[in-house]
C-alpha cells in the first residue's frame, strides 16, 4: 500500500470518513551547493520521492489535531495561540505561528500524517513536514498559495520558533521542485533554474545510518563562524567574495574563520559549474564537482564524519560511480552519488555491502527521481 493509500485508510480508522483533502511534499536532496543558502550563495537541490503526506478535513473552529503515524502520537493546538512545547508537533504550531504573525487569518483542521523522508539524513524532513502543514493550512483558510512566500514563512519558523537557523533552501526546494530536474537557486534573490540530470545517470541516496541533532550541532556554529568572516571582509555576505578577494583578505582572518570562507566561496564556484555541466549533459564534469564539493566540507567546513567519509570511498570505488559527495548540513545522514543508470542495480548493492563490512553500519540505499513541490489535493479520494 502507497503512503498516500495508508493515510487515507488511517484517516477513514479514525474519523469514520474519508478526508476531504489531501497534502503532498516532497524531502530533498542537495546534488551540490552546501552551507552556501545562509550565506546567500547558490544551491543545486532536487525535490525526491520521499515524502510527507496528510489527509485532513477542515473544522468549524481554530484548533488544529493531528495523529503522526511515524510517533504514533496525537497532538492538538490552536492556531490563534500556539503554546510552545517540545517534539514533532512544534513544526506544525511554528507555521501556525509565523502565517498568524504575517497576517493571515486561520482555519482549523484535522488530519493523518504520514511520512517516507528518513528523520534526521539529512534530506529535509523537517521542511517536507513544515510545507505539508503549512499547504494544509493554505488549504482550509482559502489563503492563496505563493510558492516562495510560504517557503520564507517556514523558514522563518524553524528559525524562531525552533531554533534552528537554517537557510531558506531546504523549504524553497521542497515548495518549488519541478518533475525530473534539479533547480539551481539564488539565494539572494530566490531565482530559480530547472537543470536536468545528464542523460542515463541517476542519484542514489546513501544513508550511513547515523545521525545528528542540528540545533545541539556545530550548524549554528558555523553559521556565525561565516557572518565573522564576512564582518572581517567588509562585506553583507560571503556571497560577495570571489576567489581573489578572499586570497586579498586572507590576512584579516584568523585560521578556522579563514577556512570556512575557503568552502563558502569555492562551493558557490563548484554550484554554478556544475549546473552549467547538466545543462550540458556533461556527467563527469558534474561528478568532478561533486567529489571537489565533498573534499571541502570534509577539510575547510570540517562538517562529515568517518562514516561519510567511508561511504563516499565506497561509493567513489565502484564502477559507474562518476562522482560522490555527503549531503545536508553534516555531521552524519547521508551521503549522494551520481551513477551511471545502466551501473544502478550492482551499485546500490556493492556499496552497501562495502560500507557495512568498513563501518559496522546498516546503510539505507535510495534510488531517486525528481519529483515537484508541494500539493493540495482538494478532492483527496479520487486524486491519484
Amino acid at each position: 500500500m502507497s503512503l498516500r493509500d495508508h493515510v487515507i485508510t488511517r484517516f477513514v480508522e479514525h474519523h469514520g470518513e474519508s478526508p476531504s483533502a489531501l497534502v503532498r511534499a516532497p524531502g530533498r536532496v542537495n546534488l551540490i551547493g552546501e552551507h552556501t543558502d545562509y550565506n546567500e550563495g547558490f544551491v543545486l537541490p532536487m525535490a525526491i520521492d520521499r515524502e510527507c503526506w496528510i489527509a485532513l478535513r477542515p473544522r468549524n473552529d481554530t484548533r488544529v489535531r493531528i495523529h503522526s503515524l511515524l510517533h504514533d502520537e496525537s497532538m492538538e493546538f490552536d492556531v490563534t495561540a500556539p503554546e510552545p512545547g517540545s517534539g514533532w508537533a512544534e513544526y506544525p504550531k511554528g507555521v501556525a505561528w509565523a502565517m498568524t504573525e504575517d497576517g493571515h487569518a486561520l482555519n482549523g483542521w484535522e488530519g493523518i500524517v504520514g511520512s517516507s523522508v528518513p528523520l534526521g539524513a539529512g534530506l529535509s524532513s523537517s521542511a517536507s513536514f513544515t510545507l505539508a502543514s503549512a499547504r494544509a493550512l493554505a488549504g482550509v483558510s482559502d489563503i492563496s498559495w505563493d510558492p516562495v512566500a510560504m517557503a520564507k514563512l517556514c523558514q522563518r519558523a524553524e528559525n524562531h520558533w525552533l531554533g534552528v537557523h537554517c537557510g531558506v533552501m531546504d523549504p524553497l526546494i521542497c515548495s518549488v521542485g519541478r518533475e525530473g530536474q534539479a533547480v539551481l537557486i539564488d539565494c539572494r534573490n530566490l531565482d530559480q533554474r530547472p537543470v536536468p540530470l545528464p542523460p542515463d545517470t541517476g542519484i542514489v541516496i546513501l544513508d550511513t545510518g547515523t545521525r545528528r541533532g542540528l540545533v545541539g550541532s556545530a550548524y549554528n556554529e558555523r553559521r556565525n563562524q561565516c557572518e565573522q568572516a564576512a564582518r572581517a571582509l567588509g562585506v553583507e555576505s560571503l556571497r560577495d567574495i570571489s576567489d581573489e578577494d578572499l586570497e586579498k583578505g586572507s590576512i584579516h582572518l584568523e585560521a578556522v574563520p579563514l577556512r570556512r570562507a575557503r568552502h563558502v566561496v569555492g562551493e558557490n564556484t563548484r554550484t554554478l559549474e556544475a549546473a552549467r555541466a547538466m545543462q550540458a549533459g556533461d556527467a563527469e564534469r558534474l561528478g568532478s564537482c561533486m567529489n571537489a564539493s565533498h573534499q571541502s566540507l570534509r577539510d575547510d567546513f570540517e562538517v562529515s564524519s568517518h562514516e561519510l567519509d567511508v561511504m563516499v570511498e565506497c561509493a567513489r570505488g565502484l564502477s559507474g560511480c562518476l562522482g560522490a559527495r555527503m549531503t545536508g548540513a553534516g555531521f552524519g545522514g547521508c551521503a549522494l552519488a551520481l551513477v551511471e543508470a545502466a551501473a544502478i542495480p550492482a551499485f546500490c548493492e556493492e556499496v552497501a555491502q562495502r560500507y557495512t563490512q568498513a563501518s559496522n553500519f546498516q546503510p539505507q540505499v535510495h534510488v531517486c527521481r525528481a519529483r515537484a513541490g508541494v500539493e493540495w489535493f482538494p478532492d483527496a479520494v479520487s486524486s491519484r
